[in-house]
This record gives C-alpha cells, structure tokens and sequence, in this order.
C-alpha cells in the first residue's frame, strides 16, 4: 500500500491550476501555428498571429493566456492500492485550486448557489471527477474551463435509427449556431452513447485528447476529419470574423449505450484549450 498525502496533493493541485493558466500545451500551441499558415482570409491570419502572440507572452511573462481562468475541472487517476493520508482528498483538491488562483492571482468565477450568485472568492469547489484504476498511481490533470465556450454546449438525444451522417450534421450544426461565442476556433469534444451524464463527462474529456494524434479507432478518426471539413467551410472563422479556420480539430469519445438510445453531447472550447497533467 503507497501512501500519499494531502498537504502533497494540495501543492500538486495548486501547481497545475497555475500552469494551466499560463503555459497553453505544446500540441495546441502546433496546431494554431498551422492554422495561422492554412488560413486564407488576411484578418483571420492576423487575428491568428495575435492568439500566437498572446500565449508565448503568457509563457514568457507567467500570466493568464486568457482574463477567463475557468471553472477548476480535475480528472483525477487514483491508484486503489493507494492510501489517502492526512485528511480529505477532495478537500485536498479544493485547497489546491484555492492556493493556485490566489497565489497565482488568476480570476475566481465561482458562485456558490447558482441562483443567489454570491461569489466564494477562491474559484472553490471544483469539478472533481476521481477514476479507480489499478496499481498505485495518482495521476492528475487541471483543465480550467472557460464559459464562453461552455455556454455553447449541447445535448441531443438521437434515435438509435440515427446516422453517422445525422450526427456529424448536428454537431456543425452546433459549432454554426454557436458563432463567434466561444471564440473560435474552437476544439469540438463529442461524447457519443451512454448514459447522459456519462455522454456529457465523454465530451468534456475529448476535449483533452492530443491534437496531433488521429482517434486510435478508424472509424471515429474519418468522422473527426470529415466533420472537421464540413465546420471549416462554415466561414466564421477566427473570432468569428470569417476565413477558413473555424475549428482547430474534432474528438470524438464513444461509449457502450442502450439499445433504445443514442445520446450525443457537444462540449465546445475555445483556442484557448488549457490542461496540465502531474502525478505523485
């Protein structure tokens, strides 16, 4: 039995909230110095030069790449053949993302009650998700989310008799009806099947999947491509200002349904999609 304890996990967390703020992963950081070279509209490159600009600054500088630091979403792998010490993992947790955005004087955004909105001054709770998984490990990822992309989320629960086509089609028809909202371009994350709230924490996932490796199933790579191609010819563009480059990719998350239905969620994020792993 490994041991680890809180006071351990509350540093890791406060790291990561930091990190995800200001420092935007590698692959994205490729993936929007391509779009910049693809992109055929002058204002849609220069808007792409600007966003290229802002998070190597944010980078060199350690500053927010993006005055929206996010609701603090962790996904956390923990190892059951590990023992929590010192207290309350998720406590743990929350103390984290309490040190990360007041230590790394990042924007809180969290109310406490939705409906009296009455802000808890530490970005505090988090969106805990904790997965079991075999051995000792303890693997943890931040991703702060945004909610000018979060608001343009969606949900359809499809027929079983739906196609791969009807499904694509939806989620363009998402990414189009969303505009220049989530500041595109966008990263689309799809979680197809499941329960509803399973199909919705697939989505949220997706949106951490590398940006430079293709879906490990052929079968949802060629859908990521094709749906990919069928928002590039939307022409909203960079900030919604028009050209060629709408959304920077697509990932798609499946999972095993009922045979009655096919729910589909749609969870959008912005170029600035930020995430940042550690383990103990």
């Amino acid at each position: 039995m490994r041991e680890i304890s809180c006071g351990d996990i509350r540093e890791l967390v406060e790291r990561l909230c930091i990190e995800a703020a200001t420092v935007l992963p590698d692959d994205l950081c490729r993936t929007i110095h391509a779009a910049r070279e693809k992109e055929e509209s002058p204002v849609g490159q220069g808007i792409l030069q600007d966003i290229e600009d802002n998070f190597l600054l944010a980078r060199e500088k350690g500053v927010p790449i993006c005055q929206d630091t996010g609701m603090a979403v962790v996904f956390l792998e923990l190892g059951q053949e590990v023992h929590i010490t010192g207290g309350s993992l998720r406590d743990a947790v929350n103390l984290g993302v309490h040190d990360g955005y007041l230590n790394g004087a990042l924007r809180c955004s969290v109310v406490e009650d939705p409906l009296r909105r009455v802000n808890t001054g530490d970005n505090t709770p988090a969106v805990l998700h904790v997965e079991i998984v075999e051995g000792d490990a303890f693997r943890v990822t931040v991703a702060p989310k945004g909610f000018g992309s979060e608001n343009m989320s969606a949900m359809k629960m499809f027929t079983p008799a739906a196609s791969r086509e009807d499904i694509e089609d939806w989620i363009v028809s998402c990414v189009n009806t969303a505009g220049s909202n989530p500041c595109p371009p966008v990263i689309v994350g799809v979680g197809i099947g499941g329960t509803i709230e399973q199909c919705a924490l697939e989505a949220k996932k997706a949106l951490l999947a590398p940006m430079d490796a293709p879906n490990s199933d052929p079968f949802y790579a060629d859908m990521e491509e094709k749906t990919l191609e069928k928002i590039n010819r939307l022409g909203i563009g960079p900030q919604g200002m028009g050209g060629r480059v709408t959304a920077l990719g697509v990932h798609i998350r499946p999972w095993p349904t009922h045979i009655a239905g096919l729910p589909c969620v749609v969870n959008m994020s912005c170029h600035v999609t930020r995430h940042a792993c550690g383990e103990l």
